[in-house]
Parts: structure tokens; C-alpha cells; sequence
């Protein structure tokens, strides 16, 4: 299967990247480095994935993702939960689900509590503070699993899209027993765009979502099942979405 290798940034390079180009893409060692933490501890937070709640909201009428859902204020180093709330946005970002105010089951707390969590939302957040000012961000949380229950298994049912904040960090937590599932990024005002796919556990996309839009393709097994899990963090300056 031929996969297109991503265009990777160092740690020493992500935010100029980032500037340069709308988005960058860590590999794990780059994205530890960044934020400080050990991949171990981002690896105890994987089985977490196996455990998300069914994603009933689906208007294709899917059974293929699973999530759960948080939401944070950053205050430069520090990390505040943030009461229960739909997550929600308005259908010029989401034309499949915008409009709806969509309740997940929450991420459990010892998640949000573990060390290497605070130090991966912190450590993306002050990255997305090089590149344009915002604090505090609200942040909002999503834990995804892709599978191919009916077959095929969609990562963006909306399609390629902009997500109404200021920055995404999309990161692979595991990619099992799948093929596709390629990452597309495109100038959101012109006609450049790249494509690659994301195969390493803990690499990361980062994006600034004021220029880019982004999809992922969909997902296929390669034998009886598989999926794909991903952590997906929203950054977005003044207030989360729907509160403005």
C-alpha cells in the first residue's frame, strides 16, 4: 500500500513552519520535545480508546465513530476544566452537523488530570501563542475512534472543512488493521494543498485554521476490522464556540 510521507517539522522548526505555511507536522519525538512530556505518558492514556461511548449524532446514519468530549481554559502554563458543554458549531463550519448542539460523554477525569495531559494541551497551546496571541484559549477536547463497523469508516464526514477557531491539533493516537485514511490540507484562499498520510503513534498535525482547511479520507479494512484513533484539540481565542 503506498502512503505519502507527511512533510515533518523539528521542534526547533514547527512554529516557523507553522507561520510559513498553515500548518506543520510533528513526529512524536518533535511533539514531546515541545511540550516536555515522555511518550510514555502520552502512551498511558491509549487504552482510554478503547472505552469511548458510541458517536450518536451521525446524520449519514454511521455506526462507525466512537468519542468522548472536554472542554479547558489555558491561562499560559495552566490548565482549568471547564464546566460540561455541548460541543457545537454553526453550519458555515460544519454543514453536516452544524446547528446542533451535540452532548458527548465527558473524557474521564483521571485523563485530564494526568501530568502528560496538561503538559500536551499547555505545550501545543504556547506553540499556537508564537504564531498569533490569544490567551487564555479555550480548548476544546475530542477523543475519536474511526472504525470500519459498516465497512467503511469515515475520520470527516463533513468533509473538507475549517473547524471556526484558531488552531487544531490533530494527533494520531493508533492506526490498526486500516487502510487510507489520508490526511489533506489545502489553502483555504488558494489552490495549493498537500496530502499525506499519518502513520507514527503521537505524530501531530498542526493547523492554523484561519488559512487552512483540512479532511481526512476514509478508512477500509485491510483484514476482518480495524480503526483509527485520534486526539483532536481545538484552540480558539476569547470565548469556545457559540458563547460569542
Amino acid at each position: 500500500m503506498h502512503t505519502h510521507l507527511p512533510p515533518l517539522s523539528r521542534a526547533t522548526t514547527a512554529t516557523a513552519d507553522l507561520k510559513a505555511r498553515g500548518f506543520a507536522v510533528l513526529p512524536p519525538d518533535a511533539l514531546t520535545d515541545l511540550c516536555g512530556v515522555a511518550i510514555a505518558g502520552l502512551e498511558a492514556l491509549h487504552p482510554d480508546w478503547d472505552a469511548l461511548p458510541p458517536d450518536g449524532h451521525l446524520r449519514d446514519g454511521g455506526r462507525y465513530r466512537r468519542r468522548r468530549h472536554a472542554c479547558f481554559v489555558q491561562h499560559a502554563d495552566r490548565l482549568v476544566p471547564a464546566a460540561r458543554r455541548a460541543h457545537w458549531q454553526s453550519e458555515a463550519y460544519n454543514a453536516l452537523h452544524g446547528g446542533m448542539h451535540r452532548w458527548f460523554e465527558p473524557i474521564p477525569a483521571r485523563t485530564a488530570a494526568a501530568p502528560a495531559w496538561t503538559a500536551l494541551v499547555v505545550g501545543l497551546g504556547a506553540v499556537f501563542g508564537q504564531v498569533r496571541a490569544g490567551l487564555p484559549w479555550y480548548v476544546e477536547a475530542h477523543q475519536f475512534r474511526i472504525d470500519t463497523t459498516d465497512g467503511i469508516g469515515r475520520p470527516t464526514p463533513e468533509g473538507a472543512h475549517r473547524d471556526g477557531v484558531d488552531f487544531v491539533a490533530v494527533l494520531l493516537v493508533a492506526r490498526e488493521g486500516i487502510k487510507g485514511g489520508e490526511t489533506r490540507v489545502f489553502d483555504a484562499d488558494g489552490p495549493n494543498g498537500q496530502r499525506f498520510t499519518l502513520t507514527q503513534p503521537w505524530s501531530a498535525l498542526l493547523l492554523d485554521d484561519h488559512r487552512v482547511i483540512h479532511e481526512s479520507t476514509p478508512i477500509q479494512p485491510i483484514d476482518d476490522a480495524g480503526h483509527r484513533d485520534t486526539l483532536v484539540l481545538t484552540y480558539r481565542s476569547g470565548a469556545f464556540q457559540g458563547e460569542d
